[in-house]
């Protein structure tokens, strides 16, 4: 797992605040981040948005993105780290989005998450990741470690 005390200590030298927004982690970023004493000063919220629903009504996330490329996809972490941050304090948000299984289908398999990284001043940043079908606690495990190190990254 990523070195959290590092990566808060970083926010907090550069002035930044964090915000997360989460779909198949249910929050497993927040906690993660919010285990450490003293890293409210860093970290403003997070967003457990597991249905398209809570997607729209809470981070802006369009009803025309989710019927046109599903909710496990890049354009929707993109909405939804944008949305992080419109609909907080934060400077820095990333998203999760994924099917941590059992299940998937053909076109969307168990283990793919998409990840969205926004922050003030830059292009929003997406990628989708292939974890494979190791079960759900390995694939949520993995979306989190993956999370911690994109906001980490953001930060060098």
């Amino acid at each position: 797992m990523v070195d959290v005390t590092a990566l808060l200590a970083g926010a907090r030298a550069a002035g930044l605040c964090i915000a997360t927004a989460e779909s198949c982690t249910g929050g497993m970023v927040a906690a993660a981040l919010t285990d450490i004493a003293g890293s409210s000063d860093v970290v403003d919220r997070g967003f457990v948005t597991y249905s398209n629903a809570a997607k729209q009504q809470m981070l802006g996330v369009r009803a025309e993105t989710l019927a046109r490329v599903g909710a496990v996809s890049e354009e929707v972490a993109q909405e939804m780290a944008e949305g992080a941050l419109s609909h907080s304090r934060a400077d820095l948000a990333v998203s999760i989005t994924g099917i941590a299984g059992p299940g998937g289908s053909e076109f969307k398999p168990e283990g793919r998450v998409c990840f969205g990284l926004a922050m003030s001043g830059r292009a929003t940043i997406t990628e989708t990741v292939e974890f494979g079908a190791p079960g759900r606690d390995k694939v949520r495990l993995a979306a989190r470690d993956h999370a911690l190190s994109l906001l980490l990254r953001a930060l060098s």
